[in-house]
């Protein structure tokens, strides 16, 4: 019997998805291998990498003026990637702190050009997104930095800043497929896979044509861009593996109606667990109302000396992974894609049957 996983990643994948990928695990569609054996140039693994490739632009709607590159080093990788690839001529970026991923982003990107921090949300222990009239951006940056789901804090943008001629870079490794995204507003997009994509191993990324040629002399290749674009992301050996299981799940989400669908699912189980939570004294999420994360769910017991018991009693039921992290401490539910409603039902379930034992 399956639990429900609610890591913030690796993460809980479809079951339709491990379902395909066990029954071709020896043997994929008469190939007589498995794709963790195939080689990465071969036929067969290019048509899994194809397939994959064009599914991901069509679920995002890519525009034709964006490579879309499947890389490796996941999200901590691309925050140093981003300013080599990006500072050109420029000696400065500015970056929006909304958390520890973003702080993670910003401390990487010192080692590389002088870092402004246009806004940060530290002032209130990172529980919302700054509104953009508060921020304070260079007159020469090279890219404005966001992190647009903060994992870690439950904090998301519901709104896509305007930097004008600046090219806006987002992590959005938490929360890409989620909702609908309009990529021509982004000069970049990254994500690592897993979290709502795949297996950990693959990080993609979505860099519009214009900003290919950027890069610092510094630049190992398999870290520029350009000539991973012109190498279709082969210029060493990508992680095929974790891009076939991917492509798996860009099925999937096609199948259940693509992002819109998915999205709309979101909206509803984020309800379900915001709902509850707005409703007792038991619990808390600390985040401002309208920059709470649907993916990522932090919440408090009003006893902390219940953590414990909390959580061995939803393991007891078949919910695992629900430790919030050491730098926030409480509980964290991260809802990806992939989890069921049933899941976040059960988990309220749970909350309410605990309450009325302990409260």
């Amino acid at each position: 019997m399956r639990i429900f996983n609610f890591s913030a990643g690796p993460a809980v994948l479809p079951e339709d998805v491990l379902r395909t990928a066990a029954s071709e695990m020896l043997d994929w569609r008469a190939s007589g291998m498995s794709v963790m054996e195939m080689s990465h140039r071969g036929k067969e693994f290019i048509s899994i990498h194809e397939k994959a490739l064009a599914d991901l632009r069509e679920l995002l709607a890519i525009p034709p003026n964006y490579k879309v590159l499947f890389l490796q080093g996941g999200a901590i990788a691309e925050n140093a990637v981003v300013p080599m690839n990006l500072l050109g001529a420029r000696t400065s970026a500015d970056y929006v702190n909304t958390g520890e991923w973003s702080k993670k982003s910003i401390k990487e990107a010192k080692k590389y050009c002088a870092v402004n921090v246009a806004a940060s949300a530290e002032d209130r222990s990172f529980t919302y997104v700054p509104a953009q009239a508060t921020w304070k951006t260079s007159r020469d940056a090279a890219y404005v930095h966001v992190c647009t789901n903060e994992t870690i804090g439950g904090v998301e943008y519901h709104w896509t800043p305007d930097t004008g001629d600046v090219p806006l870079v987002a992590d959005m490794s938490s929360h890409i497929l989620s909702r609908a995204v309009d990529v021509a507003k982004y000069g970049v997009i990254y994500a690592g896979a897993q979290k709502n994509m795949g297996p950990a191993g693959l990080t993609v990324v979505i860099v519009r044509d214009d900003l290919l040629d950027r890069a610092l002399p510094i630049t190992p290749s398999a870290f520029h861009w350009k000539e991973q674009a012109e190498s279709d992301s082969m210029l060493n050996t990508p992680a095929t593996y974790s891009i076939y299981v991917a492509g798996l799940v860009f099925e999937w989400l096609k199948a259940r109606g693509g992002i819109a669908a998915i999205e709309r699912a979101n909206i509803a189980k984020a309800a379900l667990l915001y709902d509850y939570l707005d409703r007792t004294e038991f619990y808390r999420n600390p985040v401002q109302r309208e920059d709470r994360s649907r993916m990522n769910v932090p919440f408090k017991l009003r006893d902390e000396s219940l953590d414990e018991a909390f959580l061995k009693g939803a393991k007891e039921r078949g919910m695992v992974q629900l430790k919030g992290h050491r730098v926030v401490g409480g509980m964290r539910a991260s809802i990806y894609n992939a989890m069921p409603v049933e899941g976040v039902r059960t988990l309220v379930d749970y909350m309410q049957e605990f309450e009325q034992r302990h409260g």
